[in-house]
């Protein structure tokens, strides 16, 4: 199993990980599509190699193909969305709020799986980029679908969770080197 694998990478000084890693993925109650779209588009955000090579593979064996491409998709937008709308929120000029965006965005409207759990998997990867306005666009999205907030709090702890131990491996891999 690839997450038996990640978990055994984990130097000693980072057990809190290994034993959040195993936590908020093999006692999620997430359901499957949830739980590894979550997974796979974290690990992509995450932007270290060593955590999507081996997170990937379980993640498209527990995914149907849409589900497999839209956690891509969501990824793959948020990775351009988190960018523009934290800079616009973060400039000093409000003028810059009420101006189009003009990008392209038509995912979010049909990501080719249920929108909540596309929602979902946006608000992630809003976590581990840092855009508190995409956060909340996301979570007011999701909270106005029914989802509850430990639903929302379980995605986050899973991004968390995922990204340290990204920057950790990541790090231990350079300073091997």
């Amino acid at each position: 199993m690839a997450l038996d694998e990640l978990k055994s990478a984990i130097p000693d000084f980072a057990k809190d990980l290994k034993l959040n890693l195993g936590s908020v993925i093999g006692n999620s109650e997430l359901p499957q599509q949830q739980l590894w779209g979550t997974v796979l588009a974290c690990a992509i955000a995450s932007r270290s190699p060593k955590v999507l090579a081996e997170l990937e593979p379980e993640a498209k064996a527990n995914l149907k193909p849409e589900a497999y491409t839209a956690a891509k998709s969501a990824a793959a937008i948020m990775a351009m969305n988190n960018v523009f709308y934290r800079t616009r929120h973060l400039l000093s000029d409000p003028e810059y709020g009420t101006m189009r965006a003009g990008l392209r965005m038509n995912v979010i409207g049909n990501p080719g799986v249920e929108k909540v759990d596309f929602e979902l998997w946006s608000l992630a990867v809003s976590a581990i980029n840092g855009c508190g306005q995409c956060l909340h666009s996301h979570e007011q999205v999701l909270r106005k679908a029914g989802v509850d907030r430990e639903t929302i709090q379980e995605a986050v702890k899973i991004a968390s969770v995922i990204q340290a131990v990204g920057v950790t491996l990541d790090a231990e891999a350079l300073l091997a080197e």
